[in-house]
């Protein structure tokens, strides 16, 4: 059984140079390689949930020049259900300029989000039956947050799940927060949302009671090589990382969103997503590129039975194999 998630959320065309390490300020190096390539966050995740075997409709916005013309050829061609891709006159298409060093594949990124900023109220009111129709809506916070509060609106309003992944920074109300169903920040946002310097598990389960305290029912906090800390109304269970070989790390966030969305779209319990969406994840860090190192469903529940031993780690985990 596929679920459907609508995906709201940005478009962004990704430059990519490999390098063996980050420049210093002022410093020119000569990077190993180079890639040109579909990326934003909204984009990537709904690959991400796509492959991870949802019916996907994405919901973005473009601007009217050749990257505008790149974006709507990529996403006409990618398998989604459905897409609305709004257009502006005013603002480029975003764009991201992306490091990854080391043998780590860590990655340094600068976006400009340009027509995806610009997102207007009678464009949200566009998307209400496709919202409605949805088992899941799945946003980020590279969209102007004016219109990623209409949606969140219109999906309670329609009694659809909302997974927020606050992701990339920007400051948001508690009331806010308190709308989601299920909040997914890396360390970094949950320190920002908190205040809770977020390192380890430890920590990461402190920031967790002060956002349960702002009305925040599920959460993940995922932790890198640390995997994640899944806290549901305050019953906490860790997801252990599963072992990879990685190649570039910009889109391991994005691959675990899109395919925990896929997952409980289809059905699956919280605890039972969360192992696919890591083992998801370490599949697509093994690829160079970010919407293109998206894997498919049966890659990542290769990776499950690689390691039943992380899998068993909860006994409420199930993972169907169709």
């Amino acid at each position: 059984m596929k679920g459907k998630v609508c995906v709201f959320g940005s478009f962004n065309l990704d430059i990519v140079a490999g390098m063996a390490r980050f420049p210093l300020p002022g410093e020119s190096l000569i990077a190993e390689n180079s890639m040109m390539g579909p990326g934003g966050k909204g984009a990537n995740q709904a690959i991400a949930a796509l492959r991870a075997g949802a019916r996907v409709h994405y919901i973005g916005k473009i601007g009217q020049d050749d990257f505008g013309s790149f974006a709507r050829r990529h996403l006409e061609n990618s398998g989604f259900d459905a897409i609305t891709l709004f257009t502006c006159k005013e603002k480029p298409t975003g764009n991201a300029l992306i490091y990854v060093a080391g043998d780590d594949a860590e990655n340094m990124i600068s976006v400009y989000p340009g027509a995806n900023l610009t997102v207007t109220a009678a464009e949200v009111t566009r998307c209400q039956p496709t919202v409605a129709a949805a088992d899941i809506l799945l946003m980020q916070l590279e969209n102007n947050l004016s219109a990623i509060q209409r949606m969140i609106d219109s999906a309670r309003a329609a009694g659809t799940r909302v997974i927020l992944n606050p992701a990339p920074w920007q400051k948001v109300s508690d009331a806010l927060l308190a709308k989601v169903d299920l909040l997914t920040p890396n360390s970094h946002e949950a320190t920002q949302l908190t205040g809770v310097p977020v390192t380890d598990f430890a920590s990461a389960q402190q920031a967790a009671r002060v956002l349960h305290a702002k009305g925040v029912r599920q959460l993940i906090i995922t932790l890198g090589m640390q995997g994640a800390l899944l806290s549901d109304q305050g019953e906490v269970l860790h997801i252990p990382v599963f072992p990879a070989q990685p190649r570039d790390t910009t889109g391991a966030g994005d691959a675990f969103n899109g395919a925990l969305a896929a997952r409980l779209a289809a059905g699956e319990p919280l605890a039972s997503a969360a192992h696919f969406a890591a083992a998801y994840a370490s599949v697509c860090v093994e690829h160079r590129g970010a919407a293109h190192s998206m894997p498919l469903y049966a890659d990542a529940l290769a990776r499950l039975q690689q390691y039943p031993e992380i899998q068993a780690v909860d006994p409420r985990v199930t993972i169907a194999a169709g």
